[in-house]
């Protein structure tokens, strides 16, 4: 046992100093070697200040389709196809797939592709009653962030038709009636949430405050028809006032309705004696109107034709129309029922010019033609009518 002992050699005790100086030389030689190695780039990996670029570019992990269909790998076809091949799936795992992307883009405000995920699993003819539901009123959630209410209630009415005990179609149904302003329904509605959550203890007070303003807007909506009605009412019977005094003054008109400018057409003044009609002056020759909105009837046309003649008129640069007590350059004319043109005596009020036999009201509004007299202008202005 000794003579064994004896043949090994012997081993030095090394001291815990001694080994962590051993350990640092150590490691300081690996660095020394590692850095007088090759330089060389790893292209294989992916570069960190892109890595989530990369990330995109596999099947595995890209949130969104490249935009171009070319783009699409073999491995992201086929993906597709195990999820949406009606060969590999079942008409309720296709309705689920949708769903669940309809949901992903109506959480990222892709409404639009929610509706046409939505719209694609309705279309997979699944017969799971729950699943279509949901599809319905999700689209129908849609269709509301889009402004689409009327699409967004006939969804809602599908959902309710398959699950009629649904809380949120319920909810959306409300408020798109709200939007395209039917109250009564919106009423309605907003008492089947609440009936619902009652029997759980429960109350919603966004359809709380819905169902206060449905209400409140349909007193409204009801005293503005009362109140349409009254107008209407009272305006028939102006109407029938002004037509009357039309018939006894012997005004001709062409039987048009002459009332076809709400805010331009004759009436009757304020004590009801005399009609005030609209006007319009027209100058061939500078191809110029003048519009008078109010001329009462008894008025003379040399008092109406002064007052627009105070001041030349701009395109007049000749300032050439002239009509005064001492000076008038001027001539009227209107053409008469037989289509033929009559100058009109301008020391005469209004209503006696339009009572003259050959005169006729067109579209509800008097004309006249305004020429300088004697001018080569009314001479070819006559001539036209022979």
């Amino acid at each position: 046992m000794s003579e064994k002992q004896d043949d090994q050699p012997n081993k030095k005790a090394w001291t815990e100093a001694e080994r962590l100086e051993l350990a640092a030389k150590l490691d300081k030689d690996l660095e020394d070697y590692i850095d007088n190695l090759d330089k060389k780039s790893y292209s294989e990996g992916w570069p960190e200040d892109r890595w989530q670029e990369e990330m995109e570019k596999h099947p595995f992990f890209m949130t969104q389709l490249p935009e171009n269909p070319n783009e699409v790998s073999p491995l992201i076809e086929g993906l597709q196809q195990l999820k949406y091949s009606e060969e590999y799936n079942t008409p309720n795992e296709l309705a689920q797939s949708y769903k669940e992307d309809g949901n992903f883009n109506y959480k990222h405000k892709k409404y639009r592709l929610a509706i046409l995920c939505f719209s694609k699993g309705i279309s997979s003819k699944c017969e799971n009653t729950e699943l279509m539901a949901q599809l319905y009123n999700n689209r129908a959630l849609a269709q509301f962030k889009l402004q689409n209410y009327r699409s967004g209630l006939n969804d809602s009415k599908q959902a309710l038709k398959l699950k009629p005990d649904y809380l949120k179609p319920l909810h959306t149904a409300a408020k798109c009636c709200f939007k395209v302003k039917n109250y009564d329904k919106c009423v309605s509605y907003c008492d089947q949430v609440l009936n619902m959550l009652e029997q759980k203890n429960q109350i919603d007070y966004e359809i709380v405050t819905l169902r206060a303003k449905a209400v409140k807007e349909k007193k409204i909506k009801l005293r503005d028809i009362r109140l349409q009605e009254l107008k209407e009412k009272k305006g028939d019977k102006i109407r029938e006032e002004i037509i009357e005094a039309i018939k006894a003054s012997k005004i001709r008109t062409d039987n048009s309705d002459v009332f076809y400018d709400s805010q331009c057409h004759v009436h009757l003044n304020e004590t009801g004696e005399y009609l005030v009609w609209p006007v319009i002056f027209a100058y061939p020759v500078n191809n110029q109107t003048d519009f008078i909105q109010n001329f009462q009837e008894d008025i003379l046309l040399i008092e109406q034709l002064e007052e627009m003649f105070k001041e030349s008129p701009a395109w007049d640069t000749k300032q050439a129309y002239i009509i005064s007590g001492t000076e008038n350059t001027l001539n009227v004319y209107y053409e008469g029922i037989d289509r033929k043109p009559y100058k009109v005596d301008v020391n005469k009020p209004l209503g006696s010019i339009l009572q003259e036999e050959k005169f006729i009201v067109k579209n509800g509004t008097p004309w006249f033609f305004i020429l300088l007299a004697d001018s080569k202008e009314e001479e070819s202005f006559l001539k036209a009518y022979r």
